[in-house]
């Protein structure tokens, strides 16, 4: 019995490797877009609970896009709504590729995606369920080419405080 056990114990090792690589995602989702075509009235709504304030947290944004995408940028206005509805909103812009038409980011064939920053190293003041909403403020209504569009909160490692030095 100790034998069979043994032949599994490899793979249990991976599996642990695996969760522990990212156990410092908070949050991560992603909305895809119907016929890969964003809409203006389409927002990309995202709520997730925050338990923990005494962590720094980084959020970003995760586009996928096809050689269709007209653009090398990409306006957002995004919504962050905290617990108690105090809300916050930013227009931001993005570049997406090159001058040369280069994308950005990773991909194969015709799809690529990039991993936009949005906060660095925030905290969040309160607990309680947090929402993000992010509609694009490009100047046409069907924005084609846009596969999905994602969010993700990473907890900041945490730093090493006794590190010796004076």
């Amino acid at each position: 019995m100790i034998k069979g056990t043994n032949r599994f114990f490899p793979f249990i090792l991976l599996a642990l490797a695996l969760t522990s690589c990212n156990s410092n995602v908070v949050f991560t989702d992603s909305v895809a877009m119907k016929g890969n075509t964003w809409a203006l009235a389409n927002v990309a709504s995202f709520s997730f609970p925050v338990t923990d304030t005494a962590s720094s947290n980084n959020i970003y944004f995760i586009i996928r896009t096809g050689s269709s995408y007209p653009y090398r940028n990409i306006y957002l206005f995004v919504t962050t709504t905290a617990p108690g509805d105090k809300m916050i909103t930013d227009t931001l812009q993005y570049e997406l590729a090159d001058e040369k038409g280069n994308w950005y980011g990773k991909g194969t064939g015709d799809i690529h995606e990039l991993k936009l920053p949005y906060k660095s190293n925030i905290y969040f003041p309160s607990s309680g369920e947090w929402q993000i909403r992010i509609q694009h403020g490009m100047r046409m209504e069907d924005l084609r080419g846009v596969y999905d569009f994602g969010l993700r909160v990473e907890r900041n490692p945490k730093k090493n405080s006794g590190s010796g030095k004076k």
